[in-house]
């Protein structure tokens, strides 16, 4: 499958998962914090527990800061596995999410996208502040962030999408959306109708059974030779 319609003047990329390795990031941060609580618990499992809060809580309003949603998701999994959840184990949390890294081929297919010539912006369901160390990795090829701290919404809402589009001064035709997430970002895209290359790192995760991504790829380093086909570079 070719990418349709014109070459787009921006990528847009999901960040976590996407750009930076969040689940192993994820599981790391849950054993620093799990392990000292003298439990034998599966961490794959209390992450899945942890997701389940964490996203009924984005949709919620009034909206709360990523930084919020993150301490209430985690307390929340903690009493269901009969935890003691402290402040600390929150601390834990967010301080571990900016520190995690870019997967392997990131920053030099970054480069290389932004020698074609594109301009590349992040969007993002976290805070800016949360997000700051993981740009700081990407070698300076990020044009602009645009965060749910700064929509006032999360992802798959419309209202983050929007708001990014705006705040880049652009219609959704004139950008391609990069991602790894199907419940969030491809759910918004089978709503709003933008093109999008879906980056399947053989996760489990699977793309919505309604809807098909435009391209799919395993890892962003095949995204030059997918926009090469397309005659965009």
């Amino acid at each position: 499958m070719t990418l349709p319609g014109a070459r787009p003047t921006w990528l847009t990329f999901d960040c976590y998962g996407t750009l930076i390795q969040w689940d192993e990031g994820l599981l790391a941060a849950v054993d620093r914090i799990l392990s000292p609580k003298g439990r034998d618990i599966d961490h794959k499992a209390f992450i899945t527990v942890y997701d389940r809060y964490e996203h009924a809580l984005e949709e919620e309003r009034p909206h709360r800061t990523f930084a919020a949603v993150s301490a209430l998701a985690l307390e929340r999994a903690m009493v269901e596995f009969d935890l003691q959840f402290t402040p600390a184990d929150a601390g834990i949390l967010t301080s571990s999410i900016g520190k995690m890294p870019p997967f392997p081929e990131i920053v030099a297919t970054l480069e290389k996208l932004k020698a074609a010539g594109f301009r590349l912006a992040i969007i993002s369901n976290t805070d800016d502040a949360i997000i700051a160390g993981n740009v700081a990795q990407l070698g300076g090829f990020i044009d602009r962030v645009i965060t749910a701290e700064q929509a006032g919404a999360y992802k798959p809402s419309r209202q983050i999408f929007h708001h990014a589009w705006k705040t880049l001064g652009i219609g959704m035709e004139d950008l391609v959306h990069i991602c790894a997430s199907p419940h969030l970002d491809l759910a918004a895209a089978r709503e709003l109708g933008f093109r999008t290359v879906w980056v399947d790192r053989g996760t489990g995760r699977k793309p919505l059974a309604d809807y098909h991504p435009n391209e799919i790829v395993p890892t962003l380093g095949r995204v030059p030779a997918v926009l090469a086909a397309a005659g965009w570079i």
